[in-house]
């Protein structure tokens, strides 16, 4: 019978399952954790698309300023859970109507920086300008004309 020569055959693979755990195990947790971080920013950017609706109807309100339409889409944004500075702008806006004339309305845009707490560190060691976005909502809504 002959043998075979050359590379050594390994007679045993004990341990070949917990090097190929310590090999899927990080990739499987930056999977894991890149699904919670991008859970939290889309509740963000919901949060902040409500917050321009709701800064957007208190500025069509009558007796209301755009300041009072920021003021309420900062507060929905705080209290709908996103931490840190919150930007919101209320602008005056004319919005086409039917026969070529326009409508007045009011529009506005909240804006937030989204850090990503967990997967954010691991990617600020390859990009660091990738480890945060921004996210922006904008709202626009018509004033009714009293009759």
């Amino acid at each position: 019978m002959a043998t075979l020569t050359g590379a050594p055959r390994w007679k045993s693979e004990r341990g070949a399952e917990l090097i190929e755990m310590v090999v899927v195990t990080p990739l499987l947790l930056l999977l894991l954790f890149g699904i919670i971080d991008f859970g939290f920013l889309f509740q963000r950017y919901v949060v902040l698309t409500n917050a321009a609706m709701e800064g957007a109807r208190v500025g069509i309100l009558p007796g209301y300023t755009a300041a009072d339409a920021q003021t309420r889409a900062t507060t929905y944004a705080s209290t709908g859970g996103i931490p840190g500075a919150v930007t919101a702008v209320a602008t005056t806006v004319n919005l086409p109507a039917a026969g070529g004339s326009t409508w007045p309305g009011v529009q506005v845009t909240v804006t937030h920086v989204y850090t990503y707490p967990y997967i954010g560190p691991l990617i600020g060691l390859v990009n660091g300008s990738l480890a945060s976005v921004t996210l922006t909502a904008s709202s626009t809504m018509r004033r009714q004309l009293g009759t």
